[in-house]
């Protein structure tokens, strides 16, 4: 049997199954695909594919369909990942260039990604460890109430408003910012707690208490900016795909929603020489996952943090590979800038 004429089998019988979600037969792939040869011939072929765990048969019916295995050799062997169409490629550069911080861009991001790909997108925050304290704003809102704002230098902002023990002026509010800004500015957000353990310069007396307070909120403000977490899109996709999941699609959701699993998966993920990384149904060490794909890559000047999407073990994967990475890469260009 010809090798490159298992391969398009292999590849025509994938392409069929993802557009149509029925087992795919020797006669429909003669019709459809030109392979040049018989339908006994491909019942030749489809056989060994069998025999060498690619494909199977659901029921007792002729059609086959693709195993984790064939989806794996079919994901390897496609050569280069197909860029986008160029209106493809304008609705990313629109959504994205119009984001106005970091959470709207991660929230704009995800929402993008499933849009484009009909699958729940994911997307992990930047590793923020090493960003810097870049503005301090604080805003009184009542005599003892004051909204506390802590700006990084990669455009995360957290804040929240804080009730102090005592009144204070707008003009010993003001002091207080600019000591603290003196001493925080520039400072890693995982050296906050410390260098503000050391003292804050210039500070009247009087103002002590409130200093103390405002420093505590602070330092609670960066652990926040660096807490790793993920974002979703598109969960309600699952729901439209429960025949690809004849189990349940229960534990994949729960998997979602504690996110715990998903951010261990991203980071346990490696991008090929395609710069991407596909992992197929039983290739996640997840129970809960073993019925999906993730689709994902890197993204930021490390590319440390991740970005991609997961659905059925039935999908595009040229296509959601083609958006993941175009994704990234828009992405990338944005923070970096």
């Amino acid at each position: 049997m010809s090798e490159v004429r298992r391969l398009e089998v292999l590849r025509a019988i994938v392409e069929d199954y993802v557009h149509s979600r029925e087992p795919v037969g020797s006669k429909a792939l003669v019709d459809r695909h030109h392979l040049g040869v018989s339908s006994a011939t491909i019942r030749n072929d489809m056989a060994a594919l069998e025999e060498d765990g690619l494909i199977v048969a659901p029921h007792t019916s002729s059609g086959r369909i693709p195993t984790d295995k064939g989806y794996r050799l079919f994901v390897d062997r496609i050569s280069d990942v197909k860029p986008l169409s160029a209106a493809e490629r304008r609705a990313i550069q629109t959504l994205l260039d119009g984001a106005e911080d970091l959470d709207d861009v991660m929230d704009r991001t995800v929402r993008l990604l499933s849009q484009l790909t009909s699958q729940v997108a994911v997307i992990q925050y930047p590793q923020l460890g090493r960003a810097r304290v870049r503005h301090l704003e604080f805003v009184l809102l009542a005599p003892r109430q004051v909204l506390v704002v802590l700006i990084a230098d990669n455009g995360k902002v957290e804040q929240r408003v804080i009730r102090l023990s005592e009144d204070i002026a707008e003009t010993d509010l003001a002091d207080l910012r600019t000591a603290l800004l003196g001493t925080l500015a520039g400072t890693p957000l995982v050296e906050v707690e410390a260098k503000l353990s050391s003292g804050v310069p210039g500070v009247a007396a009087e103002l002590a208490e409130a200093l103390r307070t405002l420093c505590a909120e602070l330092v609670h403000l960066s652990a926040l900016t660096r807490e790793e977490r993920i974002l979703l899109a598109g969960t309600a996709n699952l729901a439209r795909s429960t025949v690809d999941f004849p189990l349940s699609i229960s534990p994949i959701l729960e998997a979602l929603e504690e996110q715990v699993v998903m951010l261990r998966l991203l980071s346990e993920m490696q991008q090929d020489a395609r710069g991407i990384s596909v992992r197929i149904g039983s290739e996640n060490p997840y129970n809960s996952l073993v019925e999906t794909s993730v689709v994902a890559t890197g993204y930021g000047p490390d590319a440390s943090a991740k970005v991609g999407v997961l659905g059925p073990t039935r999908m595009d994967y040229p296509t959601t590979m083609a958006a993941v990475r175009a994704v990234a890469r828009y992405l990338s260009r944005i923070l970096a800038g």
